[in-house]
């Protein structure tokens, strides 16, 4: 069941999947004419103005993307990206880059779809995301692609966003200060409860103050460690290049096998990371006060700046600036092709073990700390994010009266994915295919709301257009009605 399970993973997360990802990207990109590029300084004076008085919603755009960067920025922007560079290369860092910036699109296009077909549900709260632009806009006879994504989202939730981070962040403080995993269980737990009965805007409110500060001071401290090795940054970036393309440390002639490994990590942490064509940081901003769904569109597209341009990146620099991944931990174009033949990494650290490693390098002794508290806020919040995006999947399916259910059990699951440290043997083998399950349903979301994204790039691109010129002629906006479920005859 596990090879079966896994066979599946490799290919839902395999090379098809991810063109498709980044295919879609870039056809949006393309679409927009390279708006969500060019507009990127007029996105951050939206995220910053005023709040717009005459919008509908539930939180400030500003709380939105915080609660949509809760869910995005976590353990794969420390363990992740060590990981990709480790098994990809340096040059897994170019690609990932890459994916950011056709990424800003597809989170423009999601951001504009979740709030010109959002609803008010029926105890006044304001729903959205890929299931309601799949049913609201590609029409009642794909309500079936909807549902699928629902189902994908709550299944993947459990798993990624409550039991695997909770378990993340009880190793963590395990192995960091030896915390006994039932502590970190009771207080993980208790913790999200506080927060998550309070629904979005004690989440939006928790999310507003702690990813600001966790994604500053861990940026704070990644920077000092590469300012202690400043004269290694050149060398950093000329590595990542040319690893990029393929070109060994050695210089000896181009690796089609380096450059297809460095693509596939890159692309793949990226969109791991930033979740862009994921479908879940749109039920986020659908939630946003706002009117017109092109503001937020801009607003949604910093998510995957910050998250992978900037945390990433410092995560990157500090590992290649550091010096503790030696030449013999680089792919060559043998150990590459040995990977894309059998998935067997180059045998050096990988994950956090790294990171850790590359920030002790600069600060003795702190290193370890950093990454672990950092692990823990990062994971946290992540709990949270995802306990929304879970709850509206789970409301979209079953209504109002799941959502209570749901809150409790998203509990329970944080407090097991914790206690279950305690666990060995075959249970705990168990529990790993659990979370195998949860992170290809994870990749599953994106495919009914890639299809929606593509059938409804059309209207994307008009939907801009009449808004741009609206702007450029000091003329109205359009306005686009909301569809409201108390006003719904009994039934509907």
């Amino acid at each position: 069941m596990e090879n079966l399970i896994r066979s599946v993973n490799e290919f839902v997360w395999g090379p098809p999947m991810l063109v498709l990802l980044l295919g879609t990207g870039l056809y949006l990109t393309i679409g927009l004419r390279l708006l969500s590029v060019m507009k990127l300084p007029f996105a951050v004076k939206q995220l910053f103005k005023a709040p717009d008085q005459a919008g509908e919603g539930d939180v400030t755009p500003f709380g939105a993307l915080m609660t949509a960067l809760s869910s995005t920025i976590g353990t794969g922007n420390i363990a992740g990206v060590a990981a990709a560079i480790a098994i990809g290369g340096p040059g897994a860092v170019f690609w990932m880059w890459i994916t950011a910036i056709v990424g800003t699109a597809t989170k423009y296009s999601e951001g504009v779809l979740a709030v010109r077909f959002r609803e008010i549900d029926h105890d006044g709260r304001h729903v959205g995301g890929p299931m309601y632009y799949i049913r609201n806009g590609m029409g009642k006879n794909w309500a079936w692609l909807g549902a699928l994504f629902a189902t994908f989202g709550v299944l993947a939730g459990w798993g990624t966003g409550a039991s695997i981070q909770s378990n993340s962040i009880a190793d963590a403080l395990k192995a960091t200060y030896n915390v006994p995993p039932l502590v970190s269980a009771f207080v993980l737990s208790g913790a999200a409860a506080a927060v998550i009965l309070g629904g979005i805007k004690r989440i939006a409110s928790v999310a507003s103050r702690l990813v600001p500060v966790m994604a500053i001071s861990y940026m704070v401290g990644g920077l000092i460690v590469i300012g202690l090795h400043i004269d290694a940054v050149p060398a950093a970036f000329g590595l990542i290049f040319k690893s990029a393309f393929g070109l060994e440390s050695a210089g000896t002639g181009i690796s089609i096998g380096l450059i297809m490994l460095a693509m596939q990590k890159g692309v793949a942490r990226g969109i791991f990371s930033n979740e862009a064509g994921q479908g879940s940081a749109p039920i986020a901003h659908a939630a946003a006060k706002i009117k017109d769904p092109v503001d937020q569109g801009l607003v949604a597209m910093l998510g995957t700046i910050i998250d992978t341009l900037l945390v990433c990146s410092v995560t990157a620099l500090v590992i290649l600036t550091s010096g503790v991944l030696g030449p013999q931990c680089l792919p060559t174009s043998e150990t590459a092709a040995t990977f894309l033949a059998s998935g067997q990494p180059v045998g050096c650290d990988t994950g956090a073990p790294l990171t850790v490693a590359a920030f002790d390098a600069g600060l003795t002794g702190i290193g370890q700390h950093i990454v672990a508290l950092g692990l823990t806020v990062f994971g946290f919040t992540t709990i949270l994010g995802w306990s929304y995006y879970g709850e509206r999947c789970c409301e979209y399916l079953f209504g109002e009266k799941s959502i209570l259910p749901f809150r409790i059990s998203w509990i329970v699951v944080t407090f097991l994915g914790a206690a279950a440290l305690m666990l060995e043997g075959s249970v705990a083998n168990v529990v790993n295919l659990f979370w195998l399950v949860a992170d290809t349903l994870t990749g599953m979301m994106a495919a009914p709301n890639l299809i929606a994204l593509v059938f409804l790039s059309p209207l994307v691109f008009k939907m801009t257009k009449a808004h741009f010129d609206a702007v450029r002629s000091g003329a109205p906006k359009p306005d686009y009605p909301i569809i409201d479920q108390r006003k719904a005859p009994p039934g509907e």
